[in-house]
């Protein structure tokens, strides 16, 4: 079984910063990638960014140049530093993991969700 656990949300005063962790435990043979998606109430689910073990990375137009996602490869964690936060960044955010336990086949592993809040 594959656990993620988040860490690092909170409530800051917008043009503040928020440093988001996400470890991945258990058997994980290997890992594809790692990332963070969020979700506000009634709305879809969307990528912010996404990372994968060779460095490639993805985000969401609306938050390139503010946020910087990374990786520790040896450690399953992955982290997503958020600057200069508008409160249209408040949501619930969520780590995913494409880790595969068996050879070859990867799944998708999700976290229970942190909260930011950012106030105006």
């Amino acid at each position: 079984q594959v656990h993620l656990v988040e860490s690092g949300g909170g409530l800051v005063q917008a043009g503040g910063s928020l440093r988001l962790s996400c470890a991945a435990s258990g058997t994980i043979l290997s890992m594809n990638a790692m990332g963070w998606f969020r979700q506000a109430p009634e709305a879809r689910r969307e990528l912010v960014a996404r990372i994968t073990t060779d460095g490639s990375t993805d985000y969401l137009d609306s938050v390139k140049g503010r946020f910087t996602i990374s990786m520790d490869n040896a450690k399953n964690t992955v982290f997503l530093q958020m600057n200069s936060l508008k409160p249209e960044d408040t949501d619930v955010y969520w780590c995913l993991a494409e880790g595969a336990r068996t050879p070859g086949i990867f799944s998708n592993y999700w976290g229970q969700g942190i909260q930011v809040t950012v106030s105006s």
